[in-house]
């Protein structure tokens, strides 16, 4: 399940090299230090290596395993080469059972979805580089694993990640509890035509 390079006329999605460690710290850590990105908070540089160190060999165990290549990869601007985002596919656990259109039950009990993920420089932002990149992840996991479903969450104020996924053509449902805040809104994607 090896995941190539996806392209458009302006974007290149690529998995994180260790050569890119001062271009993802400055976006993880610096520019998007504020943003709701859904993670735990910022990093040092020092954990960011970590983290980079991990991206690259997960890659290549996802690979082995036979297993979906969850992990963030560089979004890059083709003309420069410069990285201006991150995206990928992340296992999403959460209580997706309160979900009107799931079940609606307030059991509170979880399971995992096929998430997908992006987060764009704010200097970048507004141009549609988060709908495009997150387009091609959406194309690519739809035609080539013939998917049955993505999803995508994030909190009520995060308007400009809502706006993705209405883009991306995705139902979108408010969870009716607020808990947790990273799944207050539910971005749902099914394949539009199974195999």
């Amino acid at each position: 399940m090896r995941m190539p390079r996806l392209e458009s006329d302006r974007l290149l999605i690529r998995p994180f090299l260790l050569a890119d460690l001062e271009a993802a710290y400055d976006l993880l850590d610096v520019q998007l230090a504020g943003a709701d990105v859904g993670t735990e908070g910022v990093m040092s540089r020092a954990e960011r290596e970590g983290w980079l160190q991990w991206s690259v060999l997960n890659e290549e165990a996802l690979a082995y395993l036979k297993q979906p290549p969850y992990g963030d990869r560089a979004i890059v601007l083709k003309a420069t080469g410069a990285i201006v985002g991150a995206c990928g596919y992340v296992p999403c656990f959460g209580p997706f059972g309160q979900l009107p259109s799931v079940g609606g039950s307030a059991t509170g009990l979880c399971s995992t979805e096929f998430g997908l993920y992006y987060a764009v420089s704010p200097a970048r932002q507004g141009q549609g580089i988060a709908t495009e990149a997150a387009g091609l992840l959406v194309a690519y996991a739809f035609e080539q694993w013939n998917l049955g479903r993505i999803i995508a969450t994030t909190s009520y104020e995060n308007l400009a990640s809502t706006r993705v996924m209405e883009k991306l053509g995705m139902r979108i449902e408010r969870n009716p509890f607020p808990e947790p805040p990273w799944f207050q809104v539910v971005g749902i994607l099914d394949h539009p035509a199974p195999r």
